[in-house]
C-alpha cells in the first residue's frame, strides 16, 4: 500500500487532467493545491532541520554586525558591568530559559523561507500555470527566476547596512550609560530590515510584469514617476525598523534606481510591441482564440449598406 508522500510524488509527477482540454474539477483542483502545499512544507522542514544543526555559524552570522560595535562603543553593556555579558562576549541576553530553544527554532525557520524560495516559488508557479495562456506563463516564469535573486540582493543589502544604522542609533546613548539589549529585539530588528529590504527589492519586477500584462504601460509609468518616486521614499521612511536616515537612504536610493531600470524596460517593451496600433491591441491574442469584434454590429451595416444600394 502507497505511503501519502509516495501517493503526493506519484500525482506531482503524473498530473491527469479530466479532459482532452487540460480542464480539472474542482476536487481535483483541490487535491494539486494539496499536494503543491505538502512538497512546500516538506521542503521547509528539510531546511529548518538542517538550519537546526548549523544553528551556531548561523547565529554568530547574524550577530556579528551588533557584536562588532562593542568595541567602539563599551556603553552597550549595562552600567556597572563589562562589555562581555552576552554569549562569547557579545552584549546581548537571554531573559527566559525556553528563550534560547525558541530562538533557535525561529532562526532555523527564517533560513528555511529563504533558501527553500525556489521550491515553494516553483509549486506556486506550477499551480497557476495551468490557468494561464502560453506567454502569461512565461511571465510567471521569469516571476519564479527573478524574485529569489532579487529577494537575496535586498536581504544582504540590509546585512550590511545593520552596523551603520545599530552605530547610529547608539551614538545617542550617554556617555556613562549602558543599554540591556535583548536577543529578542535584536533578531526582531534584523529580520525585519532583511524582509523589508528584500520586498522593496520586488518593486521593479512587480512593475514590469505589469507592463507586460498591458496594465501599465510607459506613458502612464511616465506620467506618475515624481509621484512614484515621492511614495518610495515615504515608504521607506515609515517602513524600516530603526527609521534612521541612513538605513531610509540604503534602502530608497536602491528602490529608486530599479525603478527607473523597470520604466525604461516598459519603454523598450511598449515600443516592441507598438502599443497604441491596431496590431498590438489583438497581438496578445491566441490562433485559436475568438476575436473581440462586434460581429453583430458589423452585419447590421452590411444589411444597411445593401438595403441603400437596393
Amino acid at each position: 500500500m502507497a505511503t501519502p508522500v509516495a501517493r503526493v510524488l506519484h500525482a506531482l509527477r503524473n498530473p491527469r487532467p479530466s479532459d482532452a482540454e487540460g480542464r480539472m474539477t474542482l476536487g481535483e483542483h483541490l487535491r494539486e493545491l494539496r499536494n503543491r502545499l505538502f512538497v512546500a512544507a516538506l521542503a521547509l522542514a528539510v531546511v529548518t532541520a538542517v538550519a537546526f544543526f548549523f544553528y551556531e555559524p548561523i547565529f554568530h552570522f547574524l550577530t556579528r554586525p551588533f557584536c562588532e560595535l562593542q568595541a567602539s562603543h563599551t556603553h552597550i553593556a549595562p552600567a556597572g558591568t563589562t562589555s562581555t555579558g552576552g554569549s562569547a562576549g557579545c552584549p546581548l541576553y537571554f531573559t527566559s530559559i525556553f528563550q534560547p530553544f525558541l530562538l533557535r527554532l525561529k532562526v532555523s525557520a527564517m533560513v528555511a523561507v529563504v533558501v527553500s524560495s525556489p521550491v515553494w516559488f516553483y509549486q506556486l508557479w506550477a499551480f497557476i500555470t495551468p490557468g494561464l495562456h502560453r506567454n502569461e506563463r512565461k511571465w510567471s516564469l521569469a516571476f519564479v527566476c527573478t524574485s529569489v535573486p532579487l529577494f537575496l540582493v535586498g536581504a544582504v543589502l540590509a546585512y550590511l547596512v545593520l552596523s551603520k544604522g545599530l552605530r547610529l542609533l547608539l551614538s545617542f546613548v550617554p556617555t556613562d550609560y549602558g543599554t540591556l539589549i535583548t536577543i529578542d529585539h535584536y533578531f526582531g530588528y534584523a529580520s525585519a530590515m532583511m524582509a523589508i529590504f528584500g520586498v522593496g527589492f520586488e518593486l521593479p519586477l512587480l512593475v514590469v510584469l505589469l507592463n507586460f500584462a498591458g496594465v501599465l504601460t510607459f506613458e502612464r509609468l511616465k506620467k506618475w514617476q515624481r509621484r512614484a518616486i515621492l511614495l518610495i521614499f515615504v515608504f521607506a521612511a515609515v517602513a524600516t525598523p530603526s527609521q534612521d536616515p541612513f538605513s531610509m537612504l540604503a534602502l530608497a536610493v536602491p528602490m529608486t534606481a530599479l525603478f527607473e531600470a523597470s520604466v525604461l524596460v516598459a519603454y523598450f517593451n511598449d515600443k516592441r510591441r507598438g502599443v497604441g496600433t491596431v496590431e498590438a491591441a489583438y497581438g496578445e491574442i491566441d490562433d485559436d482564440e475568438a476575436s473581440p469584434l462586434d460581429l453583430d454590429a458589423e452585419t447590421s451595416e452590411l444589411d444597411d449598406d445593401t438595403s441603400q444600394k437596393s
